[in-house]
């Protein structure tokens, strides 16, 4: 899955241009920099190649989130609606705006489940976060429609679906404004990097301010630029944005080869009745970071999991059910709200209240399923043989075969 793998002569050879110059700032030194704006060519790429209007490069993927929602407007007392299923970032970047993020059952998709959705609005909601987690999508013709019923806007998470579409627009285009990861283990790196999409040009420029210290970036040069707002300092290096660039203009060789190696490892696992596959609302848009499996109940699962382990089958394949990086179950420190700056009383208290919510109908999903991720380093044939491995001690878990696991 990730661009790091096929690191070679292009990212190279646009990261000499920088060292060539030495000015490894985004910003200023217009003289010394000889006509080099790394930055700058990376979000005209990023914006001609998703149809993106505007497009903003920051240091982070949740830095692009943080940046995004304060650009949205969004602050103390509002009501974020997100994924059981996501990353840290998504409910850590709501509650650093001084929201609430709340969170809400997923489906087969393992994405939002948008009837969980209509059940979580209150006067109090602003935003409708989608991820689009593991290369696809969320649903976003039924979320699209609940954000227009209820004048919601829309907010997507695409950090970890880069090149992925729906009904021919690439995800992080279809909302309000979108928000992309380029960290060392996503499709495209930049090392550490992340990225905001709008077609609004009002949300652009507040992102272009905010993640340069409130900076409005209209005067003659940066030391004459104005501060309208409060920001921070978000701002990408040249020399990531380097890196960022080569693997950007790589992204249809990445998606060409993880597409080639999704279908020979999905074809071998279906070979398995017992395993079923995670539901694509648009297959075509699929970007195949990720073959996403189910067993039928949670305690195979974890038996093959197990079994998988003990035969030096599992890397790659992870459990969501027990990772603490990636679903609520784990999540102690959003379950309790426990911050090295104390929250405010009232945000504190919601943030403990939706973290602590009834998700068995996330468990049910979550903990029969199993993500195995696409290497752009194999070869069609190895994709097949990895496949068809995984498949036989999965075959030998279900048979009776078993290591007991508390579950």
């Amino acid at each position: 899955m990730p661009g790091f793998e096929l690191f070679g002569e292009s990212e190279r050879a646009h990261v000499n241009d920088v060292l060539n110059t030495g000015i490894i700032m985004r910003y200023g030194f217009d003289g010394p920099r000889k006509g080099i704006w790394k930055s700058k060519e990376l979000e005209a790429a990023i914006s001609n190649k998703l149809g993106a209007q505007y497009t903003q490069v920051v240091s982070s993927g949740t830095a692009a989130l943080v940046t995004a929602l304060a650009a949205m407007g969004v602050g103390s007392g509002d009501e974020v609606i997100m994924p059981t299923f996501t990353f840290v970032a998504s409910f850590e970047a709501v509650i650093t705006v001084g929201a609430v993020p709340v969170l809400v059952d997923v489906d087969d998709t393992l994405t939002l489940d948008p009837a969980a959705v209509r059940a979580a609005i209150t006067p109090k909601t602003k935003v409708i976060m989608p991820v689009h987690m593991c290369g696809s999508m969320s649903d976003m013709d039924a979320l699209m429609q609940i954000c227009k019923e209820h004048k919601l806007l829309l907010l997507e998470d695409a950090c970890q679906s880069t090149g992925a579409k729906f009904k021919g627009k690439y995800l992080g285009t279809i909302g309000d404004a979108g928000t992309f990861s380029f960290d060392f283990v996503k499709t495209v790196t930049c090392g550490e990097g992340g990225a905001i999409t709008t077609n609004s040009e009002e949300i652009w420029r507040k992102c272009d301010g905010f993640s340069d210290h409130g900076h409005d970036h209209l005067g003659v040069d940066r030391g004459a630029d104005l501060h309208p707002f409060l920001g921070y300092n978000f701002r990408i290096s040249e020399l990531h944005a380097a890196v960022g660039l080569a693997q950007f203009n790589r992204l249809d060789e990445f998606l060409a080869i993880m597409k080639r190696n999704y279908d020979a490892l999905k074809s071998a696992l279906a070979e398995v009745p017992e395993i079923s596959f995670r539901r694509i609302p648009d297959p075509s848009g699929d970007s195949h970071t990720h073959v996403s499996w189910f067993l039928p109940t949670r305690e195979a699962t974890a038996n093959a999991v197990a079994l998988l382990k003990a035969e030096g089958q599992i890397a790659g394949s992870i459990y969501w059910y027990d990772h603490n990086w990636h679903y609520i179950r784990n999540w102690a420190h959003l379950k309790t709200a426990a911050s090295l700056n104390e929250l405010h009383p009232d945000q504190k208290k919601a943030v403990i209240h939706h973290a602590n919510k009834d998700f068995s109908a996330s468990d049910a999903v979550i903990g029969r399923s199993v993500s195995t991720q696409i290497s752009l380093l194999w070869s069609e044939e190895q994709a097949r043989e990895k496949g068809e491995k995984m498949a036989q001690v999965i075959k030998k878990s279900l048979s009776g075969e078993v290591i007991k696991l508390k579950i």
